[in-house]
């Protein structure tokens, strides 16, 4: 647990019904738990007359299924719970993790009980995180996990990870987190909630943070295939014998590296910290970021909910700037940067010259660490602002599973994960 989470959670305590110590002292002990699986949250726009895509489900009083694929394996295994966006307690009364048996369907033997402070339930106050303790459970790597919590009566959401490409479920009213059967979850929904990362316990293991926007996030990636890049990069590393190096996913759609969203989380420059560099056992990111900042000043104002407000304009010094913030922040925490290229996203010219410029920046300046040239494992050899044909999931802009997987391809695998060996 970081300091300003341990400082909310202390700050709240007559909120809180159980002592949190132990878990605080757990997340604080020395490094053996490394990163497993990550999300990262973007609040929920809270006004009236929603478009569909930004209403919640009901989830009060209900249980919520997540599936979760971890790129790491361990005897022991703690979840982390955020609170980050909340305006009022959450509120979980009962939580457990078991092998997912398909679709909603856990395996018969019920999976184990995950516990706070050695409580079932826990109240986690606004604004604040935490960890489990530790729960002794198999992770085995690339397996699904279900991940149910039964929820306080009264709890709405407030934030989520929209685009999460997996279906995960939410039951009728009650406790059915150790319901191995798949009748009660009868509401769908493709987001992630609550819970925003699984350590395991392993010594020696690293985990790699990939970072950016739609592109990282797999937006257009088969629904519940794990075609993203960064698992295929998980694969990748697995078929070459590496069993002690994670890839956890902090991609956001729609995220901008130097601008807030109303639909699309803070700029990655804000969240950079606490959706990576406190993430336990990070030793190497990979961010891609960029081409929402030189798209959005040109996204018409809409009414009512304008995703894409401030409508900023960014030159590519403003990015390079931008980058320049991130590495910083890395060094200072020990953890290099690998920057990747922006890709090919079919720009008109004045846009695809930013594009260009900050690619060039990337490549050439030696401020990263290293460098993965996703542009040009992607672009066209004939038209070099266009996505290659068979890499382009039809929108021109976002890759097919076949452009996602010629990205992992792209990256440097040793270098990558040698660095985090230093």
């Amino acid at each position: 647990m970081t300091l300003r989470t341990l400082a909310a959670v202390c700050g709240a305590v007559l909120l809180v019904q159980f002592a949190v110590a132990p878990a605080a002292i757990a997340a604080d002990a020395p490094t053996h738990w490394v990163s497993a699986w990550a999300t990262a949250l973007q609040s929920i726009p809270q006004q009236a007359n929603l478009p569909p895509l930004y209403r919640a489900p009901e989830v009060a009083g209900r249980t919520v299924r997540q599936i979760v694929y971890p790129t790491l394996s361990g005897r022991a295994v703690r979840v982390h719970l955020s609170n980050e966006y909340g305006k009022t307690p959450l509120v979980i009364q009962d939580l457990r993790i078991a092998s997912s048996a398909g679709g909603a369907a856990t395996q018969a033997n019920g999976g184990a009980k995950v516990t706070f402070g050695g409580k079932a339930s826990v109240t986690v106050p606004p604004g604040s995180e935490l960890d489990s303790d530790a729960a002794e459970v198999d992770i085995v790597a690339g397996a699904p996990y279900a991940i149910s919590s039964y929820m306080g009566a009264d709890q709405n959401l407030v934030a989520w990870h929209r685009v999460s490409n997996q279906v995960n479920y939410v039951s009728l009213p009650g406790n059915h987190t150790d319901d191995s059967m798949s009748g009660a979850f009868h509401q769908r929904f493709t987001q992630f909630v609550w819970v925003t990362g699984l350590s395991v316990e392993a010594p020696s293991a690293a985990a790699v943070a990939t970072i950016g926007d739609s592109i990282t996030d797999g937006m257009r990636s088969s629904l519940n295939e794990n075609h993203r890049w960064p698992d295929a990069f998980a694969r990748r590393l697995t078929q070459a014998g590496d069993r002690s190096t994670s890839v956890v996913n902090l991609g956001i759609s729609g995220n901008r590296l130097l601008n807030d969203s109303p639909c699309y989380g803070e700029a990655l420059v804000k969240r950079f910290s606490r959706d990576v560099l406190e993430r336990p056992g990070v030793k190497v990111a990979i961010l891609l970021i960029g081409i929402n900042d030189i798209n959005f000043s040109s996204m018409p104002p809409r009414a009512g909910l304008d995703c894409d407000y401030p409508h900023t304009s960014v030159n590519a010094e403003d990015l390079i700037d931008g980058y320049k913030r991130v590495i910083a922040e890395a060094h200072r925490r020990g953890v290099r940067v690998f920057g990747a290229t922006l890709t090919p996203a079919s720009l008109p010219p004045q846009r695809e010259s930013i594009r260009l410029a900050a690619n060039q920046w990337i490549r050439t300046a030696g401020a990263f660490d290293g460098v993965v040239d996703f542009d040009a494992a992607l672009r066209d050899p004939a038209q070099p602002a266009r996505l290659r044909e068979g890499y382009d999931s039809g929108d021109h802009i976002h890759p097919s599973d076949a452009g996602y997987a010629a990205m992992a391809q792209a990256i440097p695998l040793d270098a990558v994960v040698n660095s985090t060996r230093k």
